[in-house]
């Protein structure tokens, strides 16, 4: 347990790393194209991910799932097999698209919103291969539980980003440009982690072998898989596409809706996924743990790991959450210089639990083998999304897309719930702890509004936000504590076994 908590602390630095620094990237290019550069930007990469899911998305956490299996099942031989059996059926997917796609480019499109973006989507294309490739190689590992390389390299492929993006877009003179050079940094991004992961492949002494054997159990595990994936990207896409027509249909001219868009979109919603990406490390570390553990048909373990995954998500969610409601405007002005996206991220705030719950019981779901549900529940929250940004926007404008994440993240969470406790033979118990952790947000928030009202004139809005959002935090963990949700009899033990392990050393 003690090394499992060590890699994720290990994977937490790194990815947090990694996130910091594309969120100063994407600050940087909110200031220096704006809202609607950051619109064109998002709907060029919105296609070339839907793009990615359909190419490989189910590959590599399904090569990690099977190689996981085959050691615990001892068929070591056929680790090798399924790995060059993910290598080649992405290859042979990828390279067609990518042939459509440059030949036939006019017909196509209708998929862009604004016909600026077809160009940076073009000057991206040509990364499809790369990052498809090196997906699989990421996939090897997971299954290897080698995280140390992956982790650096996703920082590398970050900061080869963010210093390209840099210098080319230094000089734009409209926004255009500046969407149009930072595409062609994303392209060198994944070039570069391309080649990184593949030198790393071979000094770790994978081999390509015969596939044959692997393809029908790599294919029946990662199709639901991808066309889940490809509901999310094509969900999005659907999104870029349709909102932006909508908006300018109920009066918005076409530079406001993609402007509007683009806050959202492109600057909201990156800061809503703070708490999901700081539980990635966790959910990166504990899928194949819950794997092994539930071939091994270990279910007290399983049913430990399935608890505190849930547990350690909600707070960590709810805690951000008051500080969401609370000071979102000062954060929005603060970071993007915007207002409308401030508005965003208050209004959202309770979001951010449905966004992380439906993402790490995706993944565990996913683990298991049930694939096929985690798909289906996809697809009716990806429905229902879709019908509130068609029908809702005369009413609510660009906030239809509120309502639709809502629909999406909320149904998807409680039947992910519920095919939990369905399928573990000892039944995880959280419930409690849920709910009891979503109540304590209230009077959270209620307290950050009286002591934000007492001190804003005095301390301005910058010191405002962080004196508020420390005591608010505070506050929320003092709640937790006072009502047993966290137990600090754990940390102090842990406490006094470090600090007697040092003193012991020094003696």
């Amino acid at each position: 347990m003690r090394k499992f908590f060590k890699t994720v602390a290990l994977v937490t630095v790194f990815s947090i790393s990694e996130k910091f620094l594309g969120f100063l990237y994407r600050i940087y290019l909110s200031r220096t194209i704006g809202a609607e550069g950051i619109g064109l930007y998002q709907v060029a990469l919105s296609i070339f991910a839907l793009l990615l899911t359909l190419s490989c998305s189910g590959v590599p956490i399904t090569v990690s799932r099977l190689m996981t299996k085959y050691r615990a099942e001892n068929r070591e031989d056929r680790v090798q097999k399924v790995i060059s059996a993910g290598l080649l059926f992405t290859v042979l997917v990828v390279l067609p698209v990518l042939a459509v796609f440059f030949m036939f480019t006019d017909h196509f499109a209708f998929l862009f919103a604004d016909k600026r973006c077809i160009s940076i989507f073009l000057v991206i294309l040509p990364g499809l291969i790369f990052t498809s490739i090196y997906s699989v190689l990421r996939g090897v590992f997971w299954g290897d539980k080698d995280f140390l390389p992956y982790s650096i390299i996703e920082l590398l492929e970050e900061i080869c980003m963010i210093v390209v993006g840099i210098i080319l877009i230094n000089s734009v003179t409209d926004v255009y440009q500046g969407a149009f050079r930072a595409g062609v940094a994303v392209l060198c991004s994944y070039v570069f982690s391309f080649t990184v992961a593949l030198i790393v492949f071979f000094i770790r002494k994978h081999k390509i072998k015969n596939p044959r054997s692997e393809f029908k159990p790599l294919l029946t595990s990662a199709l639901p898989i991808t066309a889940m994936r490809s509901a999310n990207s094509l969900t999005s896409s659907l999104v870029s596409i349709i909102l932006p027509i909508r908006l300018v249909q109920v009066g918005l001219s076409n530079n406001v809706a993609m402007a509007s868009f683009g806050s959202l979109m492109g600057q909201a919603l990156p800061l809503l996924y703070i708490p999901t990406t700081l539980i990635g490390s966790f959910i990166l570390v504990l899928v194949p743990e819950i794997s092994e553990n539930f071939y091994k048909k270990n279910y007290f373990y399983l049913k430990r790991d399935i608890e505190k995954s849930v547990k350690f998500t909600s707070l960590l969610t709810c805690v951000f959450t008051p500080v969401f409601l609370v000071c979102g405007k000062e954060l929005g002005v603060l970071i993007f210089s915007s207002h409308e996206c401030g508005t965003y991220l208050s209004t959202c705030a309770f979001l951010m639990l449905f966004m992380s719950l439906s993402s790490i019981t995706t993944s565990m779901l996913n683990s298991i083998g049930l694939e096929n549900r985690t798909l289906f529940y996809y697809i009716i929250g990806g429905i229902l999304m879709l019908l509130c940004i068609w029908f809702l926007p005369s009413i609510l404008g660009v906030y239809s897309l509120v309502i639709g994440f809502f629909a999406l993240y909320g149904l998807t969470t409680i039947l992910n719930l519920k095919l939990i406790n369905k399928n573990c033979v000892n039944k995880p118990r959280y419930k409690k702890f849920l709910s009891s952790t979503l109540m304590l947000i209230l009077p959270t928030a209620l307290f950050g509004v009286i002591v934000k009202k007492l001190i804003i004139s005095v301390l301005g809005s910058f010191l405002t936000l962080i004196v508020c959002s420390g005591v608010m935090v505070a506050f929320y963990m003092l709640l937790c504590v006072g009502f047993n949700l966290v137990s600090t009899e754990f940390i102090i033990k842990k406490f006094n076994f470090k600090f007697k392990v040092k003193k012991q050393k020094h003696a």
